[in-house]
Formats: C-alpha cells, sequence, structure tokens
C-alpha cells in the first residue's frame, strides 16, 4: 500500500462498485498442464491485487510465478480494495493474497461472508510501528520524550489521511507524553527520505512505519516497544479465495495453506521489487528473490 489508502479506505466502496462488476460465475476448466485451473470461462486463475499495498503486490507477483510454472494461466487485476472483495463475492476473481484481519478487512469478510472462503494465513505480524536507527540509545516509545533531543525532537511521519498518523496522533503522542516533539507529516516517500539521508549520515532518526516494508531490510531499523498498546495489535495477512475455490482448486489451495513468510523473506522480496528494481519489472524481481531462495517453492508445493 502504502498504509495511507488502507485505513482510510471505505466499507461504502464496494457497494459503490458492485453494480458494475458483470455476475459471471466460475467455471472449472483446466489449465495447460494443471487441474481444475480456475473461476474465469477461459480457465484462467484472477487474482485481484489491491492498489498500492506493497506486500499484496510483491506477493501476487510471486504466486503468478508459482502457478504458472505450474503450468496454470495466471491474471492478475489491480484495483481497490472494495472492488477486489467485490469481484471475489461475485466469482470474477478467484484470490486475493492481501486481507488484514481481524481489524482492517473485517467488514468486507463480514458483508460477503460465505460468499468468500479463508484459504491460509501467510503472515502473522502486520502492525503499525515508530521505528528508530537500529544503535539509537532507546528500545521503548516510553522513553523516547525524555531522549527526544537526540532524534532533533521531531518524529517523521507520512500522509495526513493515513491511518497511522491518526494513530499516532490520537494514540501513541498523548500515551506516551510526545506532545513536544515536532510531528512531520508529509508523505511516505519524504519519510523515506529522512530515513535514507539520516541513515546515511549516521544520525539518530525516529519514523512512523508499519509492517511489512521494505525499509526493514533496506535499513538497519528496529520498532520501539509499545507497552501501552498505543498502536495497536499485530493484524494477520491471509489468502481469501471465491466461493467454492478450493473444491474446484484442491492442489493450488493446499499449496495455499502450506504457504507462509518470514519478516526476512518478505522484506527481502519487496526491497528488491519496489527499492532496488523501483517496481518497474516486479517479473524480473521475483526471479531474483527465487534465486537467492532455491528451495522455496519446493517446499510449498513439493
Amino acid at each position: 500500500m502504502k498504509f495511507t489508502i488502507r485505513r482510510a479506505a471505505a466499507v461504502a466502496t464496494a457497494a459503490a462498485v458492485a453494480a458494475t462488476l458483470a455476475a459471471c460465475g466460475p467455471s472449472q476448466t483446466s489449465g495447460a498442464g494443471a487441474a481444475s485451473a480456475g473461476g474465469a470461462d477461459d480457465g484462467t486463475i484472477t487474482i485481484g491485487v489491491h492498489s498500492g499495498w506493497d506486500e499484496g503486490i510483491a506477493v501476487s507477483h510471486l504466486w503468478q510465478r508459482i502457478l504458472e510454472d505450474k503450468g496454470y494461466d495466471v491474471e492478475l487485476k489491480t484495483a481497490d480494495a472494495g472492488v477486489v472483495f467485490t469481484g471475489l463475492a461475485e466469482g470474477d476473481y478467484d484470490l486475493n493474497f492481501d486481507t488484514w484481519l481481524p481489524l482492517t478487512h473485517a467488514s468486507y469478510v463480514e458483508k460477503y461472508g460465505d460468499q468468500l472462503e479463508e484459504l491460509g494465513t501467510w503472515y502473522d505480524d502486520a502492525k503499525l510501528t515508530i521505528a528508530v536507527n537500529e544503535d539509537a540509545p532507546i528500545n521503548s516509545l516510553a522513553e523516547l520524550a525524555d531522549n527526544a533531543d537526540l532524534f532533533g525532537n521531531k518524529l517523521v511521519g507520512i500522509e495526513a489521511g493515513a491511518g497511522l498518523t491518526e494513530t499516532t496522533q490520537k494514540r501513541a503522542i498523548p500515551t506516551y507524553g510526545l506532545e513536544k516533539m515536532e510531528y512531520l507529516i508529509s508523505s511516505t516517500p519524504a519519510m523515506l527520505a529522512e530515513l535514507d539521508g539520516a541513515t546515511k549520515a549516521g544520525n539518530n532518526v525516529a519514523v512512523t512505519l508499519w509492517r511489512p516494508h521494505w525499509a526493514y531490510d533496506a535499513y538497519p531499523i528496529k520498532d520501539l516497544e509499545d507497552p501501552e498498546g498505543a498502536m495497536g495489535d499485530a493484524e494477520e495477512i491471509k489468502t481469501m479465495g471465491r466461493s467454492g475455490f478450493a473444491e474446484a482448486n484442491p492442489d493450488v489451495a493446499a499449496w495455499i495453506k502450506k504457504f507462509t513468510l518470514t519478516d526476512e523473506q518478505l522484506f527481502s522480496l519487496e526491497n528488491i521489487m519496489f527499492n532496488e528494481m523501483g517496481g518497474k519489472d516486479n517479473d524480473a524481481a521475483v526471479d531474483q528473490w527465487l534465486k537467492e531462495n532455491p528451495d522455496f517453492v519446493a517446499g510449498i508445493t513439493g
């Protein structure tokens, strides 16, 4: 994503776009060299990808490669979250790899109920954070106010409309007495530029961030502990399918159930895709990552 759009997305989006999606039922035609290749009339497995959500983009491209190498035809469709969940419910999309529960996407799951099916959890530490450089002399948000001068008395944030920004303003700052720090509300690129500049200069820096994000692989940073839980609990990222997907595609469903990524694996994939390659060649990024993780696919599909 960036977290800006995630938390700001309204449930009403789904209703608004529902009328624009054609109601086409799933078929069970076979893909080349594969059994029951999915929902579309042409046998293609269609993956709905939330626009701007980095981890979902990265994982969707990874699964496109995995499935195509197994003989399936795969198509990625990028849209807002509301469109994706409506598409899953209507059978226009087969899979979504970026469903955050129990909070972020709960309204969509509740709305569509048995029109969706949960296929697995692949990441269980998705959360909002305040991060500092790894060698900073503090480890907790409870220490930040007393050491604000070490960080130039500023906390670098992202977009004004982000849920992360709202959580920081309404919960973290009053909870930990950070009102005297300058809270810079800017943009995600500006925050990353501050982080990059401070890292290169060897300076302390405090930024609002979220997991998963490629910055954890690109920079020597750590999350400050949050003893009061002001930033909220961690969420799980799940794979959701259209109703009947697992029955129609038992092999794929079994692979998805086994699929998990560690922080190191996910952050490195995102770093290659969005930092090193700038999001310009996601297929090449997946190729590079798989070369660096040669046993990964076999561990899922073997």
